[in-house]
């Protein structure tokens, strides 16, 4: 049996395509991870699932102080998350109810929780669960002035801050808090 000639021009024309099929098998799933990248899509396990607060809230310069009066430093060498509830001056039930979640959140992150502080904008309802310790934060007037859409009549909002001080997530009033812990989970993995 003969041997192919490698420069008959049938086997030219097969490996040219058989390279061009490989290059645009290797050059096509760039183009479509870059098309989908623009466009917007992300699949759905990435997606943090409170809102994102583009550009993020500068917190820095506000001088955050506990109930006691002792200034609360931001401290980012700590790499300590907050959880900031901002509640209304109606809020009651609502409130004690969120106070609640939030501890059940804060417990739920296990080791990672020594990483993340709950602080509530003004008094802590007396209900709130002890584990967690919220810590009543001021000055209030000024947070619901800083705070993107926080005064909220009969009700509270939910606040993620990363260490350096910026407001980089909101949770609507009526919030899953289950969802709240999986975007701290994944921004505490990332320390």
């Amino acid at each position: 049996m003969p041997m192919p000639d490698p420069n008959s021009l049938d086997t030219r024309n097969r490996n040219r395509r058989m390279l061009l099929a490989i290059a645009l098998l290797f050059l096509g799933s760039f183009v479509l991870a870059g098309a989908l990248r623009f466009s917007g899509w992300r699949p759905q396990g990435l997606k943090n699932k409170g809102e994102l607060l583009q550009p993020p809230t500068d917190l820095r310069g506000v001088a955050l102080q506990l109930a006691d009066g002792t200034a609360y430093p931001w401290s980012p060498t700590e790499r300590r998350w907050r959880i900031l509830a901002v509640p209304s001056a109606d809020c009651r039930e609502r409130c004690d109810k969120l106070a609640r979640d939030l501890d059940i959140v804060w417990q739920a992150l296990g080791h990672t929780r020594d990483h993340a502080d709950v602080l509530w904008a003004g008094t802590v309802p007396a209900s709130a669960p002890k584990t967690s310790t919220p810590r009543a934060v001021g000055p209030v007037d000024v947070l619901k002035v800083r705070l993107p859409r926080a005064d909220v009549p009969n009700d509270a909002v939910v606040y993620v801050i990363d260490p350096n001080g910026f407001v980089v997530l909101r949770y609507a009033p009526g919030f899953d808090p289950a969802d709240l812990r999986m975007d701290l989970s994944r921004l505490l993995k990332l320390q």
